[in-house]
């Protein structure tokens, strides 16, 4: 799975343009730091799964003991995680200046309903309640890979459609090696062993 994902995130515009001579150096200059770019957020990626991974099996561990319900998971995992994100926030724009102050003036309401609906509604709160009632239920190597490549698949699909991003042959290819696999994983019988009959 991770060399799919690796073929679908690489980026062909980072490639360098074939010419005899390399004419232009600027063009070579902006591909290696494109190339760069891609292998940081590449690495970024991984490091999330990473860190998801552990979190989601240290919540099942917790869950299975039956001490807590999944919603009351998920309200403690948000109430840590909030001073911590307000904190990196604060520190990217004033602090470390990696990223712009917000124009919250110059934001269309199209886009503070997107915000608040699809980006905090639906995925920040629908989807984990959702994600967590199910890992509450079943295994998280069966839950977690269903969950977490549904997701992409359906940005790649939407973001092909509502918002104009390419749609490779490569890219088409990675996200069904993807969905191949989980199928693999999660169609294989019961994921416990059955007891022996002593």
């Amino acid at each position: 799975m991770l060399w799919a994902l690796l073929v679908a995130t690489h980026h062909p515009k980072c490639l360098p343009a074939a010419g005899p001579h390399d004419r232009d150096r600027k063009l070579s200059r902006r591909v290696a730091v494109c190339d760069t770019a891609v292998m940081r957020a590449i690495l970024m990626a991984v490091a999330a799964g990473l860190c998801w991974g552990i979190g989601e099996v240290c919540t099942k561990s917790v869950l299975h003991g039956h001490k807590i319900g999944p919603l009351t998971a998920i309200f403690f995992r948000s109430l840590v995680a909030l001073p911590v994100l307000g904190i990196t926030w604060y520190a990217a724009i004033h602090w470390w200046q990696a990223e712009a102050r917000p124009a919250w003036r110059e934001l269309p309401l199209a886009d503070v309903l997107k915000l608040v609906l699809g980006s905090g509604l639906v995925a920040g709160g629908l989807a984990m309640a959702l994600f967590y009632s199910a890992l509450a239920l079943d295994d998280v190597s069966r839950i977690k890979p269903i969950a977490f490549t549904v997701a992409p698949a359906v940005g790649a699909l939407l973001g092909w459609l509502l918002l104009g991003e390419p749609m490779s042959l490569r890219k088409v290819c990675a996200i069904l090696l993807i969905l191949g696999g989980v199928v693999l994983l999660t169609g294989g019988g019961p994921s416990h062993p059955a007891p022996s009959g002593r």
